[in-house]
């Protein structure tokens, strides 16, 4: 089998032009891998590390020469030899070199850079796509599934952390049937955000771009952008609640404060229970989809309450509750504390990990969902990605800006191959 050459990494920018780390993987062959590693802006307290320089003379401290300089210099040396196939083994590896729980020593950034490379350096060893590989990998680890294009959640309004200041609520979803293909679901995506942007020029409602590329309309209220929604697909061929539905990103830990939850939607702050009933009310309103990251991270009582009250009616997604993380995921199993979990690799670090986390909540029965994160790079591996594991919805921001659309895109292909070799 071919063996690795040569690893090395250096400086990027994302799309919010704050650095991160790429890496390439060469093998003996003379193949080689390239992947680029995101950053978010809400991230929850559970993560693994994403190092940085700390150096206000660079990039105000957001450089990432450490975390390159540890892929050149510690980890490079170390895995030159492996087999690129053997992805259990390079990952052991990596963790074995950092030797701390939550990748404090080199950093989840330098680490994931190598792992997915070694990945994608993997498929090309063994001729395959690159979502055709990810689900070989999956198998090894007990985790069978089918090749499925995920449902996509369209970030259309962006609030919180990844907006202007203008929303509480981080994310506003679009989000097709799972009934339909991902060609109909993409039409639908971007038609109806089309016509929402039209529905903010028309009203005066001066609105930026988010992070993620959704609209950061100046509104009062967070149901103001429900209700935007309502009457943008009222103006498309589709219908709510029959062609698309609708879901949120909260983000709560960003406006929880001793104890209670401050939104704009009311006058005073509510405490956890009135918080809960404010969610029922809103379900009832808009009935919604998906909900994720409802209460604050540490809030377990609160998540198993509102899992009881609205989880037989809405997918309850837990991010910053869960952080791609196996104990607690593993705890949230077993305190019936949600039913979905959102995959973000760069919370745990490692292709592996990540796949073993799935598998938790694949055989929990939970929904999967692959996520993107606000600061991203071209880098489409979270496309092949969650096909090859079967993910249920894809999380890429709202159909614009070259990095959200690189990854829509991909999919567009890998839904046409797998259509192709239907025939």
């Amino acid at each position: 089998m071919p063996k690795i050459s040569k690893i090395w990494a250096h400086e990027v920018l994302d799309s919010r032009a704050t650095p991160t780390v790429e890496a390439v993987c060469v093998l003996d062959t003379g193949q080689f891998a390239i992947s680029s590693v995101p950053s978010g802006a809400s991230t929850g307290a559970h993560e693994a590390l994403e190092l940085r320089d700390e150096d206000p003379a660079r990039y105000k401290g957001k450089g990432v020469l450490r975390a390159v300089n540890n892929v050149n210099n510690t980890i490079a040396p170390a895995i030159v030899g492996m087999d690129p196939t053997q992805q259990s083994a390079v990952d052991d590896k990596l963790i074995a070199l950092d030797g701390t729980e939550n990748k404090t020593k080199l950093g989840a950034n330098a680490i994931l850079s190598v792992s997915e490379a070694v990945a994608k350096a993997g498929a090309l060893a063994m001729k395959q796509n690159l979502y055709s590989w990810i689900q070989a990998l999956a198998k090894v680890l007990g985790l069978v599934t089918a090749y499925h294009v995920p449902t996509p959640l369209f970030n259309m309004i962006n609030g919180g952390l990844h907006g202007a200041g203008n929303l509480d609520f981080q994310e506003f979803w679009v989000v097709p049937a799972s009934s339909k293909s991902y060609v109909q679901s993409l039409q639908a995506g971007v038609e109806i955000y089309m016509t929402l942007g039209e529905n903010l020029k028309r009203r005066g409602a001066i609105h930026s771009i988010g992070d993620e590329g959704g609209y950061a309309p100046n509104l009062f209220t967070n149901a103001d952008a429900l209700e935007l929604f309502v009457e943008s697909i009222k103006q498309t061929p589709y219908a709510l609640g029959r062609d698309v539905f609708l879901g949120l990103d909260v983000a709560a830990d960003s406006f929880y404060k001793n104890n209670e939850y401050a939104i704009r939607d009311k006058s005073a702050p509510m405490d956890e229970l009135a918080f809960i009933e404010y969610y029922k009310e809103l379900n009832n309103s808009y009935h919604l989809a998906l909900l994720e990251d409802p209460l604050a991270q540490d809030a377990w009582e609160g998540w198993k309450k509102i899992r009881a009250a609205l989880g037989d009616q809405v997918i309850i997604v837990g991010d910053d509750l869960l952080a791609t993380n196996p104990k607690r995921v593993e705890k949230a199993i077993t305190e019936m504390a949600c039913n979905a979990v959102l995959i973000k690799p760069n919370q745990i670090g490692t292709v592996t990990e990540t796949l073993k986390v799935i598998k938790m909540g694949h055989d929990a029965k939970w929904k999967i969902i692959v996520s993107h994160r606000s600061g991203e790079t071209n880098d489409t591996f979270i496309a092949d990605f969650a096909v090859g594991i079967g993910a249920d919805y894809v999380k890429f921001g709202a159909p614009a800006r070259g990095e959200r659309v690189a990854k829509y895109n991909r999919l567009s292909d890998i839904d046409a191959q797998l259509t192709a070799s239907q025939k």
